[in-house]
């Protein structure tokens, strides 16, 4: 049982990795993952049309989709709703709200794509997608993951701010802390040499000890 537990879970996605290839129906026609191919892409799951938890997380994303451009990334969302579902739900949200949903949702009602990305997670639930959060860079690239109980919204303001720090981080070389938002110093690497230690407390740097300094992103 241990061995075939391993061997499932080694082909889940995992960060540092490709993103596994698909193409899907969606509410805006036939979509390919290469068609994001030099594009930051979000793609994300929600349990299942009509329900309240993922209607608000639509109408996040929808609020920060103009966010989510001007840094580059396309938003992607996924269920295993069927494609007129789909078209009922964002008519209706849009209806009730007045909210557009400005971006295409993937119809996986025979779970290819869930499963190609380990979305379902039987110990919630044996057919519906749990909340996850794929950010896959322009060489399509996994770089971040995160997964949400079917109870708990997802913080749309964070999943921005990860693109941030990854797109700051790309560029610079460096790290960014704890809680670290745009405009804020960022962690300088932490040396591999004695000699290198030495020359960084030289730099000018804000340093708590030779192995933690910042300094801010030009």
């Amino acid at each position: 049982m241990v061995v075939e537990t391993a061997a499932k879970t080694t082909n889940l996605p995992r960060i540092g990795e490709p993103a596994p290839l698909f193409e899907a129906m969606t509410t805006r026609g036939t979509i390919k993952l290469d068609d994001f191919r030099d594009k930051w892409l979000v793609l994300f799951s929600h349990p299942s049309d009509f329900m309240p938890v993922g209607t608000t997380e639509f109408m996040a994303f929808a609020g920060l989709h103009q966010e989510f451009i001007a840094r580059g990334v396309e938003l992607l969302g996924l269920s295993t709703d069927s494609l007129p579902s789909h078209i009922a739900w964002i008519r209706n949200i849009e209806e009730k709200t007045g909210v557009k949903i400005g971006f295409p949702i993937i119809a996986d009602s025979d779970r290819y794509v869930s499963m190609l990305y380990g979305m379902i997670h039987p110990g919630e639930n044996k057919i519906a997608t749990v909340r996850c959060v794929f950010i896959i860079d322009p060489k399509q690239i996994i770089r971040a993951i995160l997964y949400y109980p079917v109870t708990v919204g997802r913080n749309t303001d964070e999943i921005l701010r990860i693109i941030d720090a990854l797109q700051v981080t790309d560029k610079s070389g460096m790290f960014t802390p704890a809680n670290w938002k745009p405009g804020e110093m960022a962690i300088v690497p932490a040396p591999d040499t004695q000699m290198a230690a030495e020359d960084q407390a030289k730099d000018g740097l804000e340093c708590v000890d030779w192995y933690l300094c910042k300094k801010k992103i030009e």
